[in-house]
């Protein structure tokens, strides 16, 4: 087996090995842009006003999202979704999401992933969502959020985009409660 031994500018090394089979073997890397190309962490958005967040701009190699909520809260009982989009537009039908709570309770949504199954005025929703890319434009989502009333909302779905994902929206499936407290962020992986 022979290998190649990369040293770090101040310490340490990568060391990268080939298999010990015949055949030849790629490795494509990432062109970098900044400290890791492949996690990027988003800019944290105060979820203290307006209907939505969104998240765009960003890169076609994304495999995977991770949407993070700390303390979000809104002003009435809409529950929480994410919906995903592409250089079309943020895409408001052909979900297939549900969410449970640890009590039992389910709800389906066809408009976004699902994050919580009930939402009140005074819930603070912490927790996160994961979504990550399955084949072609193909989305699968899952992830669970707590609100410090103790109850836990545990969620998936699915959504095929018609193009390449660039966008990522967090706001209510009626479209009008607005943000009043908390935190959102993004983290997306290749």
């Amino acid at each position: 087996m022979s290998s190649v031994i990369i040293s770090g500018d101040t310490s340490g090394a990568i060391t990268v090995a080939a298999p010990a089979v015949s055949g030849t073997n790629t490795l494509t890397l990432l062109a970098a842009t900044a400290t890791n190309s492949v996690n990027i962490f988003g800019t944290a958005v105060a979820s203290t006003s307006g209907t939505f967040i969104d998240f765009t701009g960003l890169p076609a190699w994304i495999k995977r999202i991770t949407v993070l909520f700390s303390g979000v809260s809104t002003n009435s009982t809409s529950l929480l979704q994410i919906q995903i989009g592409d250089s079309g537009g943020i895409e408001n039908t052909g979900y297939v999401s549900v969410a449970v709570t640890d009590g039992g309770s389910s709800g389906v949504l066809s408009t976004g992933f699902a994050v919580v199954y009930a939402n009140a005025a005074a819930s603070f929703q912490t927790g996160r969502i994961d979504i990550n890319l399955i084949t072609g434009t193909t989305w699968v989502a899952s992830g669970n959020v707590g609100n410090n009333g103790g109850n836990v909302s545990s969620s998936s779905g699915n959504k095929t985009l018609s193009d390449v994902l660039d966008r990522v929206r967090i706001t209510t499936v009626n479209g009008t409660d607005t943000f009043d407290a908390g935190t959102i962020n993004i983290l997306y992986e290749g």
